[in-house]
């Protein structure tokens, strides 16, 4: 960035007594700001004013995308106390503040999400269903725009700013076809055309830059194999029979999916092994084995994730110190050796169970 870029970023000060770092002029000062981990700026806010004003702003985070120096964190929830973070940069772990919803909210099943800075938590208060919404920014929760059409167990993914959701089930149970797409820019809901195939319990995901979902069930009884491919130039849905043969059945998690590198891997929950899908032939061909086990509890209490250009495992184990949630990764460049994939632990958090109610990545 040059210093013209800078002058009108609301942060220049006019003398080195203002700067924000002494002896740097505050273009190069803030390029340095913006590689410093994003977990630390809720410090650097306590600074001062000018800092405070500085990291409330976002502008740091736009600074970071430009500049390639994007960290992931990992959310989650695995015990009443509340949603956690984890930087696998740093090793660190932090606890997010205690949303302030009601008492039902709080015990209802919740759906999570991570678009653009904003960590999105979907569930139901006492009469209708519900968004509660994290900034990474503002470090607070605040309610989110209800969708057009409010829905549970639906298919979600996000790319950059935007996300989508798909299908799912009204607060009356009738399984849907809709889709929404939300924009965290301005935080407002816009509806999509509908799916050709009503569904619930599904999951969704992008890669080529369209939007796909697959799995789940049409009725308490009809699982679905078929995926839906949609394209956001032309506003179109294609019908893919067969893009997902491990169909749910009703006690089963949705598919527990994850896309590096616009690679599509998934968990096929009765054997604990990763497979991934070959677009050409429409099929899918097994890797290896899961860290965990997702047999015990049909895919339920496990979070299968996409961190940067590695594939995320957050799940649980009890040894003799008692019971844990470990992360485990893998980089798909580093292939396989000996059909074993090599899980690398990232981080351990002790003493919070082995069941993962949530869990999102987030990039920013």
């Amino acid at each position: 960035m040059n210093r013209g870029e800078g002058a009108n970023d609301g942060f220049s000060g006019p003398g080195p007594n203002d700067s924000l770092l002494p002896g740097l002029i505050d273009d190069v000062a803030l390029n340095c700001l913006a590689w410093v981990s994003g977990s630390d700026y809720a410090a650097l806010s306590c600074i001062n004013k000018r800092f405070n004003k500085l990291i409330n702003s976002g502008y740091l985070y736009g600074l970071r995308k430009q500049l390639g120096a994007v960290e992931h964190l990992v959310y989650m929830v695995c015990d009443p106390r509340g949603w956690v973070a984890f930087d696998p940069k740093i090793n660190r772990w932090m606890s997010l503040p205690k949303i302030p919803c009601d008492e039902c909210f709080n015990h209802a099943d919740k759906e999570s999400l991570a678009v653009g800075c904003e960590l999105l938590v979907f569930g139901r208060e006492l009469m209708e269903f519900a968004i509660w919404k994290y900034s990474m920014i503002c470090r607070g929760w605040v309610k989110c725009q209800e969708m057009n059409q409010p829905r549970c167990l639906f298919g979600s993914s996000s790319l950059g700013s935007i996300a989508i959701v798909a299908g799912g089930s009204d607060k009356y149970g009738n399984v849907l076809k809709s889709a929404e797409l939300y924009d965290s820019s301005t935080g407002m809901w816009e509806l999509l055309p509908n799916m050709h195939t009503s569904r619930r319990l599904c999951s969704g995901f992008f890669m080529d830059g369209k939007f796909y979902v697959i799995g789940g069930m049409s009725s308490t009884t009809v699982s679905l194999s078929c995926g839906e491919e949609y394209d956001l130039k032309t506003r179109s849905w294609r019908k893919i029979e067969g893009m997902y043969p491990y169909v749910n059945v009703g006690v089963q998690a949705p598919p527990l999916v994850a896309v590096v590198d616009n690679q599509l891997y998934a968990v096929e929950h009765l054997t604990n092994m990763v497979k991934k899908y070959d677009k050409e032939k429409n099929t899918w061909n097994e890797l290896g084995r899961l860290p965990v086990r997702a047999d015990s509890s049909n895919g339920w209490g496990l979070a299968f994730k996409v961190c940067g250009e590695q594939l995320l495992v957050v799940g649980g184990q009890r040894g003799p110190e008692g019971e844990s949630i470990v992360l485990s990764s893998w980089c798909p460049k580093s292939g396989i050796s000996n059909g074993t994939i090599d899980w690398q632990v990232l981080g351990v958090k002790e003493h919070v169970g082995v069941f993962v109610y949530n869990c999102a990545v987030m990039g920013c």
